[in-house]
């Protein structure tokens, strides 16, 4: 076992000041790695130290994997963080802390060559009897055609490569496939470096319940599952936990598929498993897992008490996890409101710009993860996401109303926000009964912006 003294986060925004936050506690330094549009940032004032990885795109920053390396060595660190996003499942960067002594915060480098291609991913969830959406790979329209014949119409192309939602068409009927599967490679090859896409059933009522996993290497366990299924094309808005008025048989069978994928895989670290729920069939199948701690984490650690990042530290510095699958208990409800700075009025586009007043109440039930403070700038170049708002109630109802007030009072000045979007969702009784499907936001938008999703 190696103890962590010093840590280098490659990563910024509230996910930065969040892990600096847990250091702090546990009287771990750290030194935060930013961009020149990130030097007067909260997360460059909490660190013990920051320093400049290069200019503000991210791809001159904190996607050099080399220069990130070199910031930790030369500033005395043990180990690198990377957050999620940006390098957080970069199997380069694993590597490249381990042949420069350096701890990686994370899974395995096999760990990630695993589940890093949906491909990989999905052939070990066969291999782990884990029940997968019906489709496969194809190389051609005739290909597509040939198997849009055994699976049906609607189908989904997505890119192996991908993620939130880049490379990802429905298709309805084969005189589409044609023209969607060329849209989607070329998505695919713009966004990834890589236009291999396959082909999945399209599940027409389904939900998106992921599970939080724990595994030192040896023991694997489970934090419960999370419903993600509020989204707008196919990134996530509001996540919960646990997952409301889902059958206990399924919830079982979810958790077991999780925790029997991560041994197949010798996982190690944490991670979540995400599955499709198909409704309408009453059967879930596994989508993809996440090598790295989730946004939506929050939610897990309200109804189980845990602090997942403190747990991540922990097993890289190969410590046995220090609970048994009977000491995790979920208790109450969660919900998480992710707050971007973007106009809902104008086909939800970013917002940057400097936030001339912040303010978020202290109330009980609330937590609020942000990188904001007064007179703090939203650079153009990253992510929209700029807090989250974390509820927590012993019901789902009362973690409901505890989010409405705080929607209501938070001040966030200088941007436009999708404070409207979750203020209404949290009023809208479609979502209060619980149990929306992926299809539940494109329902609600219209009333709100006059687009669908």
């Amino acid at each position: 076992m190696t103890r962590i003294h010093r840590i280098f986060i490659a990563n910024r925004g509230e996910i930065a000041v969040r892990i600096i936050r847990t250091c702090r506690a546990l009287g771990i330094d750290t030194v935060l790695g930013v961009s020149e549009a990130d030097r007067e940032s909260l997360g460059a004032q909490l660190a013990t130290r920051a320093v400049c990885l290069g200019p503000a795109p991210a791809t001159a920053s904190y996607l050099q994997v080399g220069t990130i390396i070199e910031a930790a060595k030369g500033t005395g660190c043990d180990a690198v963080h990377p957050g999620y996003g940006f390098l957080s499942e970069n199997k380069a960067l694993a590597e490249a802390c381990a042949d420069n002594g350096l701890i990686f915060i994370g899974p395995t480098p096999e760990n990630l060559d695993a589940v890093g291609d949906k491909l990989t991913a999905r052939a070990h969830a066969l291999a782990a009897h884990v029940p997968v959406v019906p489709g496969g790979t194809v190389d051609s329209v005739d290909d597509a055609l040939a198997l849009a014949e055994t699976i049906g119409f609607p189908m989904l192309i997505k890119a192996v490569s991908g993620g939130g939602g880049r490379g990802m068409k429905r298709v309805n009927s084969a005189e589409e496939l044609p023209g969607q599967l060329d849209l989607a490679i070329a998505e695919a090859t713009a966004a990834f470096g890589d236009g291999r896409v396959y082909l999945e059933r399209f599940v027409t009522v389904g939900r998106h319940v992921e599970v939080q996993i724990l595994s030192d290497g040896e023991t694997i366990l489970h934090a419960g599952e999370r419903d993600c299924s509020v989204q707008r094309r196919y990134q996530k808005v509001v996540e919960e936990a646990p997952a409301p008025h889902l059958p206990e048989a399924l919830r079982a069978g979810l958790l077991d598929a999780a925790i029997a994928y991560a041994r197949h895989i010798n996982y190690r670290s944490l991670g979540t498993v995400e599955f499709l729920v198909d409704v309408e069939r009453a059967e879930f199948y596994f989508l993809e897992m996440n090598a790295r701690v989730q946004v939506e984490h929050p939610v897990t650690e309200a109804i189980t008490g845990l602090d997942l990042i403190a747990l991540q530290i922990a097993i890289a510095e190969g410590q046995p996890l220090p609970m048994t699958q009977a000491d995790i208990r979920l208790h109450g409800h969660a919900v998480e409101c992710r707050l971007n700075a973007e106009d809902i009025a104008n086909n939800f586009m970013p917002n940057a710009g400097r936030v001339t007043q912040v303010w978020f109440p202290s109330m009980p039930g609330l937590r609020v993860d942000t990188y904001l403070q007064p007179g703090a700038m939203i650079p153009p170049y990253y992510d929209s996401m700029v807090a989250k708002l974390i509820t927590w109630g012993d019901t789902r109802e009362a973690a409901i109303a505890v989010m409405q007030d705080a929607l209501k009072v938070c001040v966030l000045d200088g941007v436009k926000t999708n404070i409207p979007l979750h203020a209404a969702i949290m009023d809208d009784p479609i979502f209060r009964a619980g149990g929306v499907d992926t299809t539940y936001l494109a329902g609600l938008l219209p009333t709100l912006t006059g687009e669908g999703q």
